[in-house]
């Protein structure tokens, strides 16, 4: 899966996914800095899936009107630790293959899945 990783997202669970086969940009290493719709431009143009824990990211996709196809998947977990994100983020994305055109909420025992084309105008 093709993923761009926020500059939130712990540089251990970038590398778990990684090495899960996952295709990972991160913005910390490639566009330190840049806004937040900077970032979704970015996955949109190179057909990714941003992971995140910025909540932003539901208001960008949903109230500002930006045309998404690509996919974000809000992390909304407690980061007990760098490598509990990383296991619990690798888990996450072997769990399903659907992530493509959704905002998705990742909980601990739960993920929430809204198709992004039905907030288009």
């Amino acid at each position: 899966m093709r993923l761009l990783a926020n500059e939130n997202f712990p540089k251990e669970a970038v590398e778990a996914l990684r090495e899960d086969g996952h295709d990972v940009t991160w913005v910390r290493t490639q566009w330190p800095g840049i806004s937040d719709k900077e970032v979704l431009t970015h996955a949109e143009e190179d057909n990714r899936i941003v992971v995140t824990f910025d909540k932003d990211f539901g208001e960008l996709a949903f109230k500002s009107r930006i045309r998404l196809s690509c996919g974000v998947a809000l992390f909304r977990i407690t980061p007990r630790s760098p490598q509990f994100v990383a296991e619990f983020a690798v888990k996450a994305f072997r769990s399903r293959s659907d992530w493509t055109g959704h905002f998705s909420v990742i909980e601990e025992h739960r993920v929430r899945m809204v198709p992004l084309r039905q907030f288009r105008q």
